[in-house]
């Protein structure tokens, strides 16, 4: 089993303490951001960063969705953890400062892929796949927080 990794950044035309709090808002900015790729978004617990527990569906190819249950931890400023409890996906999301009231939104998905031939696809196909997924979202969010 190889570990697998995406990664997606972007420039956002917001101050990273606006662009982390955006981010942070499950109950009323995450769900307005994400993509068509997920779906039956459901905050179960918190809902503002750390100790939040998020559930989604993530449909990332016609034929491969997970079903993520995520708890939501800060282990630094500006610094977002979404570790999934039904398998060992973790996502990491980093906002800093990026000059002239702008930031750096980078996320990071790692997880262990398959073995075998199954596992060489998936560590080809899906760090692209999921991080088309992770640029939309990353677009999404600038919108919101640019308005």
């Amino acid at each position: 089993m190889a570990q697998v990794e995406a990664t997606t950044e972007r420039i956002i035309a917001a101050d990273a303490e606006t662009v982390f709090d955006a981010l942070a808002d499950y109950k009323e900015v995450r769900g307005k951001v994400l993509t068509g790729h997920f779906s039956e978004y459901e905050v179960r617990e918190g809902g503002d960063g750390e100790g939040t527990l998020v559930h989604w569906r993530l449909q990332a190819t016609s034929k491969r969705v997970r079903d993520c249950l995520l708890e939501v931890t800060e282990p630094t400023d500006g610094q977002l953890v979404e570790k999934d409890r039904n398998s060992s996906m973790v996502t990491t999301w980093t906002v800093t400062p990026a000059g002239d009231g702008k930031s750096k939104a980078v996320v990071t998905t790692v997880w262990n892929g398959a073995g075998g031939i199954g596992g060489f696809f998936e560590k080809t196909f899906a760090p692209k796949g999921l991080g088309r997924i992770y640029d939309e979202l990353l677009q999404n969010l600038a919108a919101e927080v640019e308005k």
